[in-house]
């Protein structure tokens, strides 16, 4: 352990930038990494503004951050396919190995999972990090820093197209076009969507998210969404409806969207129980799939951003140096209807 200079949440609606106690040990299997970007997410932002994300509560100091970048400057002993000085993205979630859940290839859902900056682990918004090589990926000479700290938002887009069992030609109904729903849309577009309807209220969001060719946005304050899905299918129905705002009146008129056999993937995680029709799921024989993080995305999402069919560039709204972190969480509450994501760097 070693005292560094972290951007702590002390408790709800207390961020201070302090020393801290982290551990700094090189071991076996892990790197050590320079960090050079890190995303403000929503998850950080709502244990700032609530102290707690469902079961998991701040109950004591913990530093926040997960989308993150940088420079490998150790190397701990068995690790061979990374060395110093390699430009890295790290996958946030270490799993226990040997679980139930990582034997069947579903880490991600794992009961042990240690999550950065979900309680009581801390998160990366801090210089230095240990982290297993096994979770820690080399970017393309052609991605950047502030694209390789957007794999993991992006990688919750992966998991969605990938749990869509998305055909070529489809046509995708994303629901949010918030910084996720509007990265399930890009991958939607990648795994081989023709087209993909975003909805959502702010316009300046859909205005983002339209700059993506395939992208349909649609702002449901002045479009009734259903007639306009049914008008570009000929009355048949979008083949995969993904759920990314969270809003439980979504759940209220879905069912309207998806065609018979068609698909539903629920990324957003409403507050509360919601209302769900079994009747209609039944009588459309729809697929209803779920999406909690990610498993094995890490690998495709950066292949796709150095092949340069993805690009998440347009994304980025606005970068904060590491000293102006407090800066950036406050700004990333007011929850301005033109930032998609927000970003601090450290050099």
């Amino acid at each position: 352990m070693a005292m560094q200079r972290a951007l702590v949440l002390e408790r709800q609606h207390e961020l201070t930038l302090r020393d801290i106690d982290l551990p700094a040990e090189t071991g076996p299997g892990q790197v050590k990494i320079k960090l050079h970007t890190v995303g403000v997410c929503g998850s950080d932002v709502h244990y700032y503004t609530h102290g707690k994300i469902g079961p998991f509560v701040v109950n004591e100091p913990m530093v926040l951050g997960h989308e993150a970048a940088g420079t490998i400057i150790e190397v701990g002993e068995g690790v061979t396919h990374l060395k110093v000085g390699d430009r890295v993205c790290m996958e946030p979630g270490i799993p226990d190995p040997h679980s139930k859940a990582s034997r069947l290839g579903m880490y991600n859902i794992d009961p042990a999972v240690r999550f950065w900056a979900t309680p009581p682990i801390h998160g990366v918004l801090t210089p230095e990090v240990v982290h297993p090589a096994n979770y820690t990926f080399k970017l393309p000479d052609n991605v950047s820093f502030a694209e390789g700290a957007m794999v993991e938002p992006f990688a919750v887009g992966m998991q969605a197209a990938t749990k869509a069992k998305i055909a070529p030609g489809d046509t995708a109904v994303v629901l949010g076009a918030g910084p996720i729903g509007t990265m399930v849309a890009i991958a939607a577009l990648a795994g081989g969507c023709a087209r993909v309807v975003v909805a959502d209220l702010a316009q300046p969001k859909l205005d983002i998210a339209a700059q993506y060719q395939g992208v349909i946005p649609v702002n449901i304050r002045e479009t009734d969404l259903a007639a306009d899905v049914a008008r570009l299918t000929d009355g048949w129905g979008a083949d995969v409806i993904f759920e990314c705002s969270g809003s439980p009146k979504a759940w209220a008129t879905l069912m309207q969207l998806v065609r018979p056999g068609g698909v539903i993937v629920a990324v957003g995680l409403p507050i509360d129980p919601v209302a769900f029709d079994v009747s209609t799921a039944t009588t459309k024989e729809l697929r209803i799939e779920t999406v909690f993080r990610y498993a094995h995305q890490y690998e495709r999402s950066i292949a796709l951003l150095g092949s340069g069919r993805v690009d998440l560039k347009p994304l980025i709204s606005e970068t904060f140096t590491f000293e102006e972190s407090i800066k950036a969480f406050d700004r990333a509450v007011e929850a301005r209807p033109t930032d998609v994501k927000l970003q601090i760097m450290f050099e």
